[in-house]
């Protein structure tokens, strides 16, 4: 077992340093100069060469890059070129708004189609198996934010029973906060529960193939019995991978849901940052993003082990 964390642990080190070359020089490289974007269009060359040096621009590629990943596992972002102040700030002040939104959206996600998939392989060939997975197709088709506009004209234009936009903040309460994050939730949750409900349904009905379950039925135990106590734990693997990488792409999700629904997130963040030219932020937060998906698949991994005892004897 100790082995199998050392193995894990290596492969994540080694994917955070290949992404963080990656991030790093893919966005130095892009076209843009952010001093000359600070200053505007009619600034001298003077005053952007100064500027330049005062955020360390024309030190060289690779020592920017050293320096920027010093800091980084020093758990210093650096400083931020449009609001001059420390990138750690900025993310702190975000990330209560992104990290309970993904999270609220993953459990959404996960409420929705346990029972989903778990009915549409019960009735497997029949009308409601039919039914659900063609739901879940449609849901894999369309984008989030059709969702997110659709819900805002719904719930917010027509019912008028949650905000379309916006964030109150957690000061003014739990209730109005979870409010405003009820449909940008909502709308990460839908098409991610509906990939999920299909792979849960195609796992389970692989392991009722199997000769346990065939016995259980066969002494007598009640089919729904079958089905949430033998069935769904030896077909949660393939699911549990899903989840972890629903975790990444319910992250990247929030880049469009907070700019549609007008939430201080992370991803709106992200998206002023590359608007702006705001390179030391772009980097930073992406670079974290990255950390929590890799954290996120680490702790998957680990928990194959813990489901299925064949793992563990083999780690």
């Amino acid at each position: 077992m100790i082995r199998f964390l050392l193995r894990r642990l290596a492969s994540a080190g080694a994917t955070l340093l290949v992404a963080s070359v990656v991030v790093f020089f893919v966005l130095e490289i892009l076209p843009g100069d952010p001093a000359r974007l600070m200053l505007g269009i009619n600034a001298t060359e003077d005053a952007v060469a100064a500027l330049r040096e005062q955020m360390g621009l024309n030190a060289p590629l690779v020592s920017r890059y050293f320096h920027w990943l010093g800091g980084m596992l020093a758990f210093d972002l650096g400083r931020s070129y449009t609001y001059s102040v420390p990138v750690a700030e900025l993310v702190a002040e975000r990330v209560v708004v992104s990290l309970p939104l993904a999270l609220i959206a993953l459990a959404l996600s996960t409420l929705i189609a346990i029972p989903v998939g778990l009915y549409a392989a019960s009735r497997r060939g029949r009308i409601g198996d039919t039914l659900a997975m063609g739901a879940a197709q449609i849901g894999v088709a369309l984008p989030n934010f059709w969702f997110a506009l659709l819900l805002v004209y719904i719930f917010a234009v027509w019912l008028r029973l949650v905000p379309a936009g916006g964030f109150p903040g957690w000061k003014a309460g739990a209730v109005p906060a979870l409010k405003a994050l009820a449909l940008p939730a909502l709308a990460l949750a839908l098409p991610q529960a509906a990939i999920l409900a299909r792979v849960t349904r195609s796992a389970l009905l692989d392991v009722l193939g199997e000769d346990f379950v065939r016995t259980a039925r066969a002494k007598g135990m009640p089919r729904r019995a079958v089905l949430w106590s033998h069935a769904l734990p030896n077909a949660l693997i393939p699911v549990l991978t899903i989840l972890g990488l629903q975790f990444a792409f319910l992250l990247a999700g929030t880049i469009i849901i907070e700019n549609v629904f007008y939430l201080p997130g992370l991803g709106r963040l992200v998206f002023q940052a590359i608007t702006q030219r705001d390179l030391i932020v772009v980097e930073s937060v992406v670079m974290l993003l990255v950390a929590t998906v890799v954290l996120i698949n680490l702790a998957v991994d680990l928990s194959y082990a813990v489901i299925d005892p064949r793992l563990r004897v083999r780690a």
